[in-house]
Protein backbone atom coordinates (compact mmCIF):
# COMPACT_ATOMS: atom_id res chain seq x y z
CA UNK A 1 0.00 0.00 0.00
CA UNK A 2 1.33 3.44 -0.95
CA UNK A 3 1.41 5.97 1.90
CA UNK A 4 0.87 9.61 0.87
CA UNK A 5 3.60 12.07 1.84
CA UNK A 6 2.70 14.61 4.58
CA UNK A 7 2.63 17.34 1.92
CA UNK A 8 0.29 15.33 -0.30
CA UNK A 9 -1.91 14.40 2.68
CA UNK A 10 -2.37 18.08 3.52
CA UNK A 11 -3.25 18.85 -0.11
CA UNK A 12 -5.82 16.04 -0.23
CA UNK A 13 -7.41 17.07 3.06
CA UNK A 14 -7.64 20.68 1.91
CA UNK A 15 -9.18 19.67 -1.42
CA UNK A 16 -11.79 17.62 0.47
CA UNK A 17 -12.69 20.46 2.87
CA UNK A 18 -13.00 22.96 0.04
CA UNK A 19 -15.06 20.54 -2.05
CA UNK A 20 -17.54 20.16 0.82
CA UNK A 21 -18.27 23.90 1.00
CA UNK A 22 -21.70 25.13 -0.07
CA UNK A 23 -20.56 26.95 -3.18
CA UNK A 24 -24.09 27.88 -4.22
CA UNK A 25 -24.52 29.76 -0.94
CA UNK A 26 -21.03 31.28 -1.18
CA UNK A 27 -21.74 32.64 -4.66
CA UNK A 28 -25.13 33.96 -3.57
CA UNK A 29 -23.51 35.86 -0.68
CA UNK A 30 -20.72 37.18 -2.91
CA UNK A 31 -23.25 38.43 -5.45
CA UNK A 32 -25.52 39.93 -2.80
CA UNK A 33 -23.15 41.33 -0.17
CA UNK A 34 -19.67 41.28 -1.74
CA UNK A 35 -18.32 38.83 0.86
CA UNK A 36 -18.87 35.23 1.93
CA UNK A 37 -17.48 33.12 4.74
CA UNK A 38 -16.33 29.52 4.75
CA UNK A 39 -16.59 27.02 7.55
CA UNK A 40 -13.19 26.51 9.25
CA UNK A 41 -10.81 25.25 6.57
CA UNK A 42 -7.79 25.44 8.88
CA UNK A 43 -7.65 23.26 11.98
CA UNK A 44 -6.69 24.85 15.35
CA UNK A 45 -3.36 23.01 15.07
CA UNK A 46 -2.69 24.49 11.62
CA UNK A 47 -3.58 27.97 12.86
CA UNK A 48 -1.28 27.59 15.87
CA UNK A 49 1.56 26.31 13.68
CA UNK A 50 1.33 29.31 11.35
CA UNK A 51 1.36 31.65 14.35
CA UNK A 52 4.28 29.85 16.01
CA UNK A 53 6.35 30.17 12.83
CA UNK A 54 5.78 33.92 12.52
CA UNK A 55 9.26 34.66 13.86
CA UNK A 56 10.96 32.17 11.51
CA UNK A 57 12.31 34.67 8.99
CA UNK A 58 13.47 31.91 6.63
CA UNK A 59 9.80 31.47 5.61
CA UNK A 60 9.33 35.04 4.42
CA UNK A 61 10.62 37.32 1.69
CA UNK A 62 9.58 40.72 3.10
CA UNK A 63 8.42 42.31 6.36
CA UNK A 64 6.28 45.44 6.26
CA UNK A 65 5.74 47.75 9.25
CA UNK A 66 2.43 49.35 8.37
CA UNK A 67 2.90 52.70 10.14
CA UNK A 68 5.97 53.49 8.01
CA UNK A 69 3.82 53.50 4.87
CA UNK A 70 0.60 55.00 6.21
CA UNK A 71 -1.17 51.64 5.97
CA UNK A 72 -2.31 51.62 9.60
CA UNK A 73 -0.61 50.00 12.61
CA UNK A 74 0.71 46.47 12.88
CA UNK A 75 2.95 44.47 10.57
CA UNK A 76 2.83 41.72 7.99
CA UNK A 77 5.18 39.35 6.19
CA UNK A 78 5.00 37.92 2.69
CA UNK A 79 5.78 34.24 2.43
CA UNK A 80 8.59 33.14 0.11
CA UNK A 81 8.57 30.15 -2.22
CA UNK A 82 8.06 27.32 -1.60
CA UNK A 83 4.89 28.17 0.31
CA UNK A 84 3.93 26.08 3.34
CA UNK A 85 1.83 23.11 2.12
CA UNK A 86 -1.31 24.30 3.88
CA UNK A 87 -1.14 27.66 2.08
CA UNK A 88 -0.28 26.22 -1.32
CA UNK A 89 -3.17 23.78 -0.86
CA UNK A 90 -5.59 26.60 -0.12
CA UNK A 91 -4.31 28.62 -3.05
CA UNK A 92 -4.56 25.74 -5.50
CA UNK A 93 -7.94 24.33 -4.51
CA UNK A 94 -9.82 27.54 -3.69
CA UNK A 95 -8.77 28.98 -7.04
CA UNK A 96 -10.74 26.35 -9.01
CA UNK A 97 -14.29 27.33 -7.90
CA UNK A 98 -13.35 31.00 -7.51
CA UNK A 99 -12.10 31.17 -11.11
CA UNK A 100 -15.64 30.29 -12.20
CA UNK A 101 -17.00 33.17 -10.11
CA UNK A 102 -14.32 35.52 -11.45
CA UNK A 103 -15.14 34.65 -15.07
CA UNK A 104 -18.86 35.07 -14.42
CA UNK A 105 -18.29 38.47 -12.83
CA UNK A 106 -16.04 39.67 -15.66
CA UNK A 107 -18.60 38.57 -18.22
CA UNK A 108 -21.32 40.47 -16.34
CA UNK A 109 -19.14 43.63 -16.20
CA UNK A 110 -18.13 43.23 -19.87
CA UNK A 111 -14.47 42.76 -18.97
CA UNK A 112 -12.67 40.66 -21.59
CA UNK A 113 -10.23 38.94 -19.20
CA UNK A 114 -10.88 35.26 -18.49
CA UNK A 115 -9.06 33.06 -15.99
CA UNK A 116 -7.76 29.54 -16.71
CA UNK A 117 -9.19 26.55 -14.86
CA UNK A 118 -6.09 25.85 -12.74
CA UNK A 119 -3.96 28.05 -10.51
CA UNK A 120 -0.74 26.77 -12.08
CA UNK A 121 -1.91 28.07 -15.46
CA UNK A 122 -2.77 31.46 -13.96
CA UNK A 123 0.60 31.70 -12.18
CA UNK A 124 2.30 30.93 -15.52
CA UNK A 125 0.48 33.97 -16.92
CA UNK A 126 1.76 36.06 -14.01
CA UNK A 127 5.34 34.85 -14.54
CA UNK A 128 5.21 35.80 -18.22
CA UNK A 129 4.46 39.37 -17.13
CA UNK A 130 7.32 39.42 -14.61
CA UNK A 131 5.05 38.80 -11.60
CA UNK A 132 7.07 36.05 -9.92
CA UNK A 133 6.88 36.97 -6.22
CA UNK A 134 4.36 35.06 -4.05
CA UNK A 135 1.79 37.23 -2.31
CA UNK A 136 0.26 35.10 0.51
CA UNK A 137 0.99 36.88 3.77
CA UNK A 138 0.51 36.72 7.52
CA UNK A 139 -0.50 39.80 9.52
CA UNK A 140 0.09 40.55 13.20
CA UNK A 141 -1.86 43.15 15.15
CA UNK A 142 -1.43 44.13 18.80
CA UNK A 143 -3.74 46.26 20.95
CA UNK A 144 -4.36 49.60 19.24
CA UNK A 145 -3.36 48.32 15.78
CA UNK A 146 -5.61 48.48 12.72
CA UNK A 147 -5.49 48.15 8.93
CA UNK A 148 -6.62 51.05 6.75
CA UNK A 149 -9.05 50.41 3.91
CA UNK A 150 -7.10 49.26 0.86
CA UNK A 151 -6.86 46.97 -2.18
CA UNK A 152 -4.20 44.29 -2.82
CA UNK A 153 -3.15 44.94 -6.42
CA UNK A 154 0.42 43.99 -7.30
CA UNK A 155 0.75 44.10 -11.09
CA UNK A 156 -0.92 43.81 -14.46
CA UNK A 157 -2.52 40.42 -13.77
CA UNK A 158 -4.92 40.59 -10.81
CA UNK A 159 -7.20 37.77 -9.73
CA UNK A 160 -10.39 39.52 -8.59
CA UNK A 161 -11.07 37.53 -5.40
CA UNK A 162 -8.99 36.75 -2.33
CA UNK A 163 -9.46 35.03 1.03
CA UNK A 164 -8.42 36.07 4.55
CA UNK A 165 -8.24 33.48 7.34
CA UNK A 166 -8.45 34.27 11.02
CA UNK A 167 -5.72 32.37 12.89
CA UNK A 168 -6.37 33.65 16.43
CA UNK A 169 -9.36 32.97 18.69
CA UNK A 170 -11.70 35.98 18.96
CA UNK A 171 -12.73 36.79 22.51
CA UNK A 172 -9.82 34.76 23.90
CA UNK A 173 -6.68 35.88 22.07
CA UNK A 174 -8.00 39.35 21.17
CA UNK A 175 -11.02 41.64 21.16
CA UNK A 176 -12.02 44.13 18.47
CA UNK A 177 -10.30 43.71 15.11
CA UNK A 178 -13.37 43.18 12.94
CA UNK A 179 -12.85 42.50 9.25
CA UNK A 180 -14.52 45.33 7.32
CA UNK A 181 -15.46 45.93 3.68
CA UNK A 182 -16.67 49.14 2.08
CA UNK A 183 -18.52 49.46 -1.21
CA UNK A 184 -18.65 52.77 -3.07
CA UNK A 185 -21.40 53.16 -5.67
CA UNK A 186 -21.53 56.28 -7.85
CA UNK A 187 -23.44 59.21 -6.29
CA UNK A 188 -24.13 57.17 -3.15
CA UNK A 189 -22.57 57.03 0.29
CA UNK A 190 -20.31 54.07 1.08
CA UNK A 191 -21.87 50.84 2.33
CA UNK A 192 -20.04 48.96 5.11
CA UNK A 193 -20.03 45.19 5.63
CA UNK A 194 -18.54 43.82 8.89
CA UNK A 195 -17.75 40.10 8.76
CA UNK A 196 -17.48 38.10 12.02
CA UNK A 197 -15.04 35.17 11.89
CA UNK A 198 -14.06 32.25 14.08
CA UNK A 199 -10.60 30.67 14.22
CA UNK A 200 -9.77 28.89 10.96
CA UNK A 201 -12.62 30.47 8.99
CA UNK A 202 -12.03 32.38 5.79
CA UNK A 203 -13.76 35.39 4.29
CA UNK A 204 -13.87 35.58 0.49
CA UNK A 205 -14.08 39.09 -0.93
CA UNK A 206 -13.24 41.18 -4.02
CA UNK A 207 -9.77 42.58 -4.55
CA UNK A 208 -10.94 45.58 -6.56
CA UNK A 209 -14.60 45.61 -7.65
CA UNK A 210 -17.71 43.49 -8.06
CA UNK A 211 -20.78 43.58 -10.32
CA UNK A 212 -24.08 45.08 -9.12
CA UNK A 213 -27.39 45.76 -10.81
CA UNK A 214 -28.11 49.39 -11.63
CA UNK A 215 -30.87 51.23 -13.45
CA UNK A 216 -28.90 50.94 -16.69
CA UNK A 217 -27.72 47.36 -16.22
CA UNK A 218 -24.81 45.69 -14.46
CA UNK A 219 -21.73 47.74 -13.57
CA UNK A 220 -18.68 47.38 -11.32
CA UNK A 221 -18.50 49.02 -7.89
CA UNK A 222 -15.28 49.76 -6.05
CA UNK A 223 -14.45 47.67 -2.95
CA UNK A 224 -11.91 48.20 -0.17
CA UNK A 225 -11.16 46.14 2.92
CA UNK A 226 -9.50 46.68 6.27
CA UNK A 227 -9.48 45.71 9.95
CA UNK A 228 -10.87 47.80 12.80
CA UNK A 229 -8.85 48.64 15.91
CA UNK A 230 -7.67 45.77 18.09
CA UNK A 231 -8.97 46.58 21.56
CA UNK A 232 -6.95 43.99 23.48
CA UNK A 233 -4.61 41.05 22.90
CA UNK A 234 -2.97 40.00 19.65
CA UNK A 235 -4.64 39.05 16.34
CA UNK A 236 -3.05 36.99 13.54
CA UNK A 237 -4.55 36.67 10.06
CA UNK A 238 -3.32 34.86 6.96
CA UNK A 239 -4.20 36.20 3.51
CA UNK A 240 -4.42 34.08 0.35
CA UNK A 241 -3.95 36.26 -2.73
CA UNK A 242 -4.01 34.32 -5.97
CA UNK A 243 -1.95 36.57 -8.26
CA UNK A 244 1.80 37.04 -7.83
CA UNK A 245 3.55 40.39 -7.55
CA UNK A 246 6.60 41.98 -9.12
Amino acid sequence: MTVASPHRAIQLAMAHRIGELNWLLINTELDTYGAATTKPLLTPEQCDELIEHYDNDSLYRTRIVMARHGFGRGEYKYFSDPLPPVISGLREHLYIPLSETANRWNEAMKIDIRYPATHDAFIARCHEAGQDRPTPLILKYDAGDYNCLHQDIYGEHVFPLQVAFLLSKPGKDFTGGEFTLTEQRPRMQSRVEVVPLLQGMGVIFPVHHRPVNGTKGIYGVNMRHGVSRIRSGRRFTMGVIFHNGK
